[in-house]
């Protein structure tokens, strides 16, 4: 019976009640993934190899886009080419980082294969070790093919880091993994519109 039980007794008794009840856990906030390009990486085969909701796919998609425009959406990390009766071809990308996403109309004006990357000026401050040029390559971050955006300097290109994709780290261009981008290059001619939103429209 409880008043049978001494001071101490009770205390301790209190004091073993609440080192064993449960601790409250919060769950763990998704960090901002912030990696910077990796010069010289080649990717393994097996690191190409997407997670499924970022393969290339035909999909259903609703749109006022006439076929052959390519619409991004940078909230989603998708990037469809509109092709007629509500559907289009998607793939997974890689979006700019939070201050670099944009939006906007803009036209392909350029293409390349296995571009030379000269890294801008503001990219160089941000990441002094950077080459200041770099040949094209497998190991070049603009990967196997580039499809220039307008007179900007962003594009839309390939990657030697395939696990970004998904992800919003670049610093305004769009990438997608070799295999795709270099699909893409081969369905889009020059002067191909560019429909870049953050989100689709309801």
């Amino acid at each position: 019976m409880l008043h049978s039980l001494s001071l101490p007794m009770i205390c301790a008794a209190l004091l073993c009640m609440t080192a064993t009840a449960p601790a409250q856990v919060r769950a763990p906030v998704p960090l901002q993934q912030d990696e910077g390009d990796k010069p010289g990486y080649v990717p393994s085969p097996e690191e190409d190899e997407l997670p499924a909701a970022y393969r290339r796919q035909a999909v259903f998609f609703r749109t006022t886009e006439p076929p052959g425009t390519i619409v991004v959406h940078t909230a989603q990390r998708y990037l469809y080419v509109v092709q007629g009766n509500n559907r289009a071809l998607r793939y997974g990308i890689g979006v700019g980082r939070e201050g670099f996403q944009w939006a906007g109309l803009i036209t392909i004006t350029r293409k390349a294969e296995w571009p030379d990357w000269t890294p801008p000026a503001e990219m160089i401050a941000r990441q002094p070790y950077l080459p200041r040029f770099m040949a094209g390559g497998p190991g070049n971050p603009m990967g196997a093919r580039a499809l220039y955006l307008g007179s900007t300097i962003y594009r839309i290109h390939g990657t030697n880091q395939p696990r970004t994709i998904g992800s919003a780290v670049s610093s305004g261009c769009f990438r997608l993994v070799n295999g795709d981008v270099i699909d893409l290059y081969d369905r889009i001619p020059v002067g191909t519109r560019v429909v870049v939103r953050h989100a689709a429209e309801l």
